[in-house]
């Protein structure tokens, strides 16, 4: 029976670039809709940038360009790495559209109608010297629970406590690095606690996996709160209907950005929106991280049910992404933006290696940088395309590219093949890739014996007509591994596809034979992963980050590298921070991302290489003030002698910022 579903991926925020732990998820959805499609299913991909808060905002203000400008430029960036990893969407939005202005202010007046929003006066962390209120990733602190230093103002990554800013044990502005002070500001709540009994009967009927479940419970446990849904001025995102300075929070219409995205299609094809997301016969699945499943698990049914509108169907919950043992590491070189990827290796590699990995459960994956290349030349390359590679050729130069019929044997062969349809389609629907993967490269393996035991090269010479039998049955069997693979690897299949002379492959294709057929010229699937290309691609990730670089705050965030270990107040003390004037930049020959700069300290000058060319021009720096560590002990690099080391903050890239140009400081200048 042919199923309808909808599918949604965590969307992506628009303050920063797609990098390789994101994947984890564009993959995981990518692969189960391609499955799902392949099966013959009526399945769409709707997915959008999420586009509203804080971050946002300062991010464009310090770049001197609007929010809006900043969102469509970081939009085209993700549409780009998405595409250059197969992440094939049918539709990708935004969530700072119209369409998503009228579903949260439909969805937020439903709710209050049915009395689940309130007004309430509360005391809110205001940094009197920036003269703004702070959101809950701009405060840091001891977590109230579990005593944890350097915690984010609204839940600790260490206990998974989630609490109010306000509770936080010696807080700090993260922007001025001052104690806030707390201030009376009136907020409206949405009241969880509520849908409570409504929410626990969801999780019965098997909503999420038994893991999450387990955590849901200890947040049942603890109560639910009410949940702030309003954010004070100025802030980027939709007003609250009736007030000037308020706004929803960034969380509530994030997740109402699946329907806007839902909605814009349905416009943009002639297509009822209602016959879609609020159609019974469609399944809705989302997939998302282990971090923000609070939000997803309970918040966002919650508010569908305030609204009377339908259920999701499922939530899937992954985990995150190690390398090497450890998280994502800029000076490793193991935090790799997805572009920096794309420059150096082929995509299908990675989608082929985290499927091996993904089982279905929230358990973090690993990217181990060895066993990538081992795995993939090896099951990838040596066993799954060098089947097709050494037999399509000798069929087209000494058999006339024609295939013959199936023997007894072929029919062994390929009924094996087609033997293990349902345990691929189980393990694909169950998110048990890396289970499928196991099965496809044990079928490679009996495939690749049948080949050595016919040995096809040496009968051509004697036996022309039983090498073709014997060829017949392996491109069978080449085929329905194809359509295996398909979901992981489109590009591959496609590639198979073209030089069967074949048309797109589904899974209704296994039990077709091939015979009596002519193919095209072999086409080359894949090559070799070289290691060199690996090691290129973590060398510059390092160069991308030669400098210390404050972590975008942004108020979704995971914490993708450990915190440094803890030093001692003198150790701090030996820094010395002096404002210096840039006198000469120049651009480095043979390097990427450096600049080399000559600091005027105020009488003392030094060189400096600093890796900011992406974000600024030499042009531009000649005579500009910045921030460096003067006393740091000179470096040999590949390009010179380094005598110290420039601050600044962002993501990395084109995103670097310096010292403000107007901070009103003097070369040579001490800073305390």
């Amino acid at each position: 029976m042919t199923r309808k579903m909808l599918v949604t991926s965590a969307l992506p925020y628009a303050n920063a670039p797609i990098h390789i732990g994101h994947l984890v998820e564009y993959f995981q959805t990518d692969i189960w809709v391609r499955f799902q499609k392949a099966m013959g299913h009526e399945c769409y991909y709707f997915c959008a940038d999420d586009t509203h808060g804080t971050p946002i905002m300062i991010r464009a203000k310090s770049e001197g360009i609007t929010p809006e400008e900043l969102i469509n430029r970081v939009q085209e960036e993700h549409v780009h790495d998405f595409a250059g990893f197969g992440i094939e969407f049918d539709n990708f939005y935004t969530t700072h559209s119209e369409e998503n202005r009228q579903f949260s202010e439909m969805i937020y007046h439903r709710a209050h109608q049915r009395g689940s929003i309130i007004k309430k006066e509360i005391e809110q962390s205001y940094d009197e010297q920036e003269k703004m209120w702070l959101p809950d990733r701009y405060i840091k602190g001891t977590c109230p629970r579990c005593q944890s230093e350097d915690q984010y103002g609204d839940s600790c990554d260490s206990c998974g406590a989630h609490y109010q800013t306000t509770e936080l044990i010696d807080p700090v502005s993260t922007v001025s690095g001052n104690t806030p002070v707390l201030k009376e500001s009136m907020h409206y709540f949405f009241r969880l606690g509520d849908y409570e009994a409504d929410l626990k009967k969801l999780f019965e009927r098997g909503y999420v996996q038994q893991s999450v479940q387990n955590k849901l419970d200890e947040w049942f446990d603890a109560g639910l709160k009410d949940w702030d849904i309003s954010r004070d001025g100025p802030y980027f995102g939709f007003k609250i209907p009736g007030e000037e300075e308020k706004y929803f929070y960034v969380w509530l219409d994030a997740p109402i950005g699946y329907m806007a995205s839902c909605q814009n299609y349905c416009s943009q094809n002639g297509l009822d929106f209602d016959q879609f997301w609020n159609n019974e016969e469609f399944e809705i699945y989302h997939f998302i991280g282990k971090d923000i499943m609070y939000f997803h698990a309970l918040f966002w049914p919650a508010l569908l049910m305030s609204a009377g509108m339908r259920m999701p169907t499922q939530l899937f919950v992954h985990g995150f992404l190690t390398v090497n043992g450890k998280k994502m590491s800029k000076s490793k070189g193991t935090f790799i933006m997805a572009s920096t990827y794309l420059k150096h290796l082929d995509p299908q590699y990675l989608r082929y290696y985290y499927a091996s990995k993904l089982s279905g459960d929230v358990s973090d994956i690993e990217l181990n940088t060895e066993d990538f290349v081992n795995r993939v030349n090896s099951d990838l390359v040596g066993k799954l395309a060098n089947l097709a590679s050494r037999s399509g050729p000798m069929l087209t130069k000494k058999l006339d590219g024609k295939l013959g019929t199936l023997d007894e044997k072929g029919r062994v062969l390929t009924g094996e093949l087609v033997d293990a349809k349902s345990e691929i389609i189980g393990h694909y629907e169950n998110l048990n890739y890396a289970a499928a993967i196991r099965k496809i490269a044990a079928l490679a393996d009996v495939c690749n014996k049948y080949v050595e035991a016919h040995q096809p090269w040496s009968t051509i010479k004697t036996d022309a007509e039983g090498t073709r039998t014997v060829l017949t049955a392996v491109l069978n069997a080449v085929k329905i591994l194809a359509v295996y693979l398909k979901p992981v690897l489109p590009q591959y299949a496609e590639k198979i596809e073209q030089f069967l002379a074949v048309e797109p492959l589904t899974f209704a294709d296994i039990e077709v034979v091939l015979e009596n057929h002519t193919i095209n010229n072999f086409v080359r699937l894949i090559e070799r992963i070289e290691k060199e290309k690996v090691e290129a691609m973590v060398e510059e990730s390092k160069q991308e980050s030669t400098e210390p670089q404050a972590e975008v705050v942004e108020e979704k965030v995971e914490l993708t590298e450990p915190l440094a270990a803890e030093c001692e107040f003198d150790d701090f003390m030996k820094v010395d921070l002096r404002i210096a004037k840039v006198a000469t930049a120049s651009a480095v020959e043979g390097a990427d991302k450096l600049l080399q700069l000559e600091l005027d300290l105020g009488g003392v000058t030094k060189n400096v290489f600093a890796g900011i060319s992406k974000a600024y021009k030499p042009e531009d720096l000649v005579g500009r003030l910045v921030l460096c560590v003067a006393n740091l002990k000179p470096r040999k690099m590949r390009f010179g002698l380094s005598e110290g080391m420039v601050c600044a903050a962002g993501p990395g890239g084109e995103d670097i910022f310096l010292l403000s140009p107007d901070c009103g400081a003097k070369s040579g200048q001490r800073v305390h």
